[in-house]
């Protein structure tokens, strides 16, 4: 268990907390390229680490996002008119371009002091956008040169093999829904078929069997980038089967799903609400057109998204939620899945997740009332990671790695079935890296037929 104390630091995200200036050292991915369809379109509210922002696509099409309110006198920027490279405040007209510069000051007359004053020393805080593979990432830290663009392999395949993100809002503290990614026995449970045969549910994917009757075994090791683990379960013919996951600094997994490769982003909006960003690409061609959520939206079963407002905590806000039990079906509860929550992408973790509460209500889990197991040692090394990250930066000014060496982001999730008693960290080396020459390993899939 932790103390209240690293609880507080390991959640807590907004400006000047250990941990929301560890994320700020980061290129954060924030909305899909979707949201913003032509140049000059209306801007957007947004949100991210407990900081308000708007976005916009300007006349050459390139994306801006500055603070939401004029250095003016605070009116919001949302309402701002995108044209002619800038964006425009409603109330007197002040301009700035996407770099945060003033370019057209009306209320000053021209060839005052004045005007050339606010000219020369206003500027509107702007943070650097880098757009790729139907994304936008943002840089929010303190560098006036961001550090490198991440080469997750996602941002750097063509852009064909790539999906379009599939986003999911959550109502709860990162944390506690990015633990869901780490932990692997929860699939033995939450996710599972009540039994070898039985069908798929009306909605949703069909469940996880695993060969293995007991409880998995998970063996982590500790990087300079974050940490991954083998989740490991009895095969049968004296053989293994290790599903083999990552954790990159700031809040970045992969899991193993398939033959495909995914970066899957749990990005804070505050401390109570995350977006889950799950984004997949295929190395080896053309994404599957059932796969690229290009014509549908991933969530349509379930009933798609809310009617949004231009409160970015209502993005991407699913019509199963907290308020309808998540769409939970008892007969399929009773007869086919351990949930009757359909399994549609994390749907059903997000029920367990948003409902962690502290005493007063709200969706940040007070973890000093744990009793943790041997399968929560991912969960253990990962919050170690990220505490001790964030202290050291508050203490000596000293970075993760990955922050600017990139190429720690050439990282691969992984499932191998290998004899028992191989070395399973020496079998996967080359499945865990990216540039290996070879497709995503995928000896066995999630789901077992």
């Amino acid at each position: 268990m932790l103390t209240h104390e690293d609880n507080e630091l390991l959640c807590r995200v907004g400006p000047g907390t250990p941990m929301g200036e560890l994320m700020r050292q980061y290129w954060i991915p924030c909305l899909p390229s979707s949201e913003f369809p032509e140049p000059d379109g209306p801007a957007k509210r947004m949100m991210l680490l407990g900081e308000s922002f708007v976005m916009f696509r300007d006349s050459e099409g390139k994306m801006g996002a500055v603070a939401e309110a004029c250095p003016h006198r605070g009116a919001s920027m949302y309402f701002g008119r995108v044209e002619e490279c800038g964006i425009r405040c409603q109330y007197h007209g002040w301009k700035f371009d996407r770099e945060g510069t003033i370019v057209d000051l009306p209320t000053e007359r021209n060839g005052s002091k004045a005007k050339q004053h606010f000219m020369d020393t206003v500027r509107i805080r702007a943070y650097a956008c880098h757009e790729v593979n139907h994304m936008i990432w943002v840089y929010m830290g303190p560098r006036p040169t961001p550090p490198p663009f991440p080469t997750f392999e996602i941002n750097t395949l063509p852009p064909e093999n790539v999906a379009c993100p599939a986003v999911m809002m959550e109502q709860a503290n990162y944390m506690q829904n990015m633990e869901g990614d780490l932990d692997s026995v929860h699939l033995n449970w939450l996710h599972r078929r009540l039994a070898a045969d039985s069908s798929a549910p009306p909605i949703g994917t069909r469940g996880f069997w695993s060969p293995d009757p007991d409880a998995p075994e998970l063996d982590v090791e500790r990087t300079e980038y974050g940490c991954y683990y083998s989740s490991q379960r009895a095969w049968g013919d004296n053989r293994t089967w290790h599903r083999i996951n990552q954790f990159i600094f700031p809040f970045h997994t992969m899991i193993s799903v398939g033959g495909i490769i995914n970066l899957r982003s749990f990005v804070p909006l505050d401390d109570h609400h995350t977006m889950l960003i799950s984004h997949s690409g295929n190395p080896a061609g053309p994404m599957p057109a059932d796969m690229a959520f290009r014509d549908s939206g991933p969530f349509d079963v379930v009933g798609g998204y809310i009617e949004r407002t231009n409160d970015p905590r209502s993005y991407f806000m699913t019509v199963a939620n907290k308020t309808n039990d998540y769409w939970r079906d008892l007969e399929v509860e009773r007869t086919l899945m351990h949930s009757g929550i359909p399994f549609v992408l994390n749907l059903q973790d997000r029920a367990m997740t948003e409902l962690m509460c502290d005493d007063e209500g709200r969706p940040l889990y007070d973890r000093s009332q744990e009793h943790l197991g041997s399968t929560d040692a991912m969960i253990i090394a990962v919050r170690a990671q990220l505490l001790n990250a964030a202290k050291r930066l508050r203490d000596t000014g000293v970075l993760p790695p990955n922050v600017d060496d990139i190429s720690f982001d050439r990282v691969r999730a992984a499932s191998v079935l290998i004899d028992s008693d191989a070395d399973w960290k020496a079998h996967s080396k080359q499945a865990r890296f990216a540039d290996s020459g070879e497709l995503p390993s995928d000896d066995v899939p999630l789901i077992i037929d």
